[in-house]
């Protein structure tokens, strides 16, 4: 088997970065780039393959194949796949399996009836819908299986994927306050549109070309989504539940604290007081301090959340911070990030090398039923297609205290934003040219580099003006 890689040089939006250089849930469990990530599930459904030059689109693959290489022939089985696409173990077991199986090269294709996909995976992208005149309508993915080398596109053969997704909510709230809109039918039910549940997935495949997605596919299709299989399997498994049972009766802990859904890494330090709900996975070396809750957490190595701080549905990346009563929901965070005390952050990405001074609060709810927009892969806002989110924070950014920050908004990386009179609530996306360090003096202003340029990106800031 020979691997390939499309490489992706589009910088996302606000972290002016490729997406495979984002932090996401990796195969192992734990935070890491979405490069390694990838690596590490091709190896273990595709087992050791040898090292492949990239190439920038798949039509060059033909070229990459016929090139003479010790150790290789033309004619071997090839995957490729392009690096801003994120999918997890079961997604790719699922697609090979099944191309093996037909045994003609194949295209990974997303079924356009499918709901997690139509939510989490299509709004945003640049995935175009198909409609063949016999069958379903599919989105293609750039994921292909070839069983014998290079083959032409038209003998492609689409192979859609389901994501096998189970509805579900953890709370309820009173309709008037879900931002739905409620439509009454001729039979006299009542339709319900954007209700505040999720699609949660079996497998998992989302092209990362806007901050929602890389939101998506670790928190709705992420540590939710594990939560959900790891209940499914207990429900479809009594030896499983009773193995479960046993474990916490012999550790008298309840049975989502036991030590067979808390892992916990070698040399890490959990205070007696804190609460630990399962299915959590926590690193090695971390301090987790009194009074601290974790409810169906991951969080990377070198990490210290300290006393009182609540953490639910939320990613921790390497050496973070959490000083007292810092408050996480459904939010991914970066290496290297702090979030400071009273801080609350609901549905947010932070990049990495950021500060988010003391009580801030990224609020998720649109007071007004209006849709929630988001800058999609060509740079535009678009309908988001989800009743509530939260913000994102680039990397190496310092957020001042007391600040308050609108749905959906951004704020590009390498910035300074200090609270003051004019500018404590944040209505709009913030660029770098805002940033509150540039009337600074020189000699002051320069002590803070700017590490991630923009590039080929479009002012955001304008854009932002053109909706707000």
């Amino acid at each position: 088997m020979r691997n390939f890689t499309i490489v992706d040089n589009v910088l996302l939006s606000p972290f002016n970065e490729p997406a495979r250089n984002l932090t996401v849930i990796g195969a192992g469990g734990l935070p890491m780039l979405l490069k390694l990530h990838q690596k590490e599930v091709t190896d273990r459904i595709l087992g050791p393959t040898p090292v492949e030059e990239d190439i920038n689109d798949i039509l060059e693959l033909r070229n990459a194949l016929t090139r003479r290489r010790e150790g290789v022939n033309p004619n071997d089985e090839v995957f490729i796949y392009r690096d801003n696409i994120f999918f997890d173990e079961e997604f790719m077991q699922y697609f090979v399996t099944a191309a093996r199986n037909l045994g003609q090269p194949c295209q990974a294709v997303l079924p356009g009836d499918d709901l997690a996909w139509l939510r989490y995976t299509i709004p945003l992208s640049s995935l175009k819908r198909v409609q063949p005149q016999n069958g379903p309508a599919y989105y293609p993915v750039q994921i292909w299986y070839f069983p014998k080398g290079w083959a032409d596109p038209d003998q492609w053969v689409p192979l859609a994927i389901p994501s096998g997704f189970i509805e579900k909510g953890y709370y309820n709230i009173p309709d008037s306050m879900t931002n739905i809109k409620v439509d009454a039918l001729e039979d006299g039910e009542i339709q319900k549109e954007q209700d505040l549940t999720h699609y949660l997935t079996e497998r998992t495949c989302s092209i990362i070309e806007s901050w929602v997605h890389l939101f998506n596919c670790t928190v709705p299709m992420g540590v939710f989504s594990h939560g959900s299989r790891f209940e499914e399997r207990i429900s479809r498994h009594n030896f499983l539940a009773l193995k479960l049972l046993f474990q916490a009766v012999l550790e008298q802990k309840q049975i989502l604290s036991s030590s067979s859904v808390v892992e916990i890494g070698p040399g890490s330090q959990v205070h007696p007081s804190a609460v630990l709900l399962g299915p959590t996975k926590i690193g090695r070396n971390c301090d987790i301090g009194p009074g601290a809750v974790i409810d169906n957490c991951v969080i990377g190595d070198n990490v210290t959340i300290a006393q009182g701080c609540q953490l639910m549905l939320s990613v921790v990346g390497d050496n973070c911070f959490l000083p007292f009563r810092a408050a996480l929901f459904m939010t991914t965070l970066m290496e290297n990030t702090i979030v400071a005390q009273n801080t609350c952050l609901q549905m947010c990405v932070v990049g990495r090398n950021s500060f988010v001074g003391a009580g801030t609060t990224f609020t998720d709810f649109n007071l007004l039923p209006s849709p929630i927009r988001a800058l999609n892969y060509k740079g535009n806002y678009e309908d988001i297609r989800q009743p509530v989110i939260g913000g994102c924070i680039g990397h190496n950014c310092r957020i001042g205290a007391g600040m308050i920050i609108y749905p959906a908004r951004t704020v590009e990386s390498d910035t300074i934003l200090t609270a003051s009179p004019d500018r404590r609530v944040i209505m709009k996306g913030i660029s770098y040219e805002q940033s509150d360090h540039h009337p600074l003096p020189p000699q002051i202003s320069a002590l803070h580099k700017r590490l991630y340029q923009r590039g080929d990106i479009q002012d955001e800031s304008q854009l932002l003006d053109e909706w707000t």
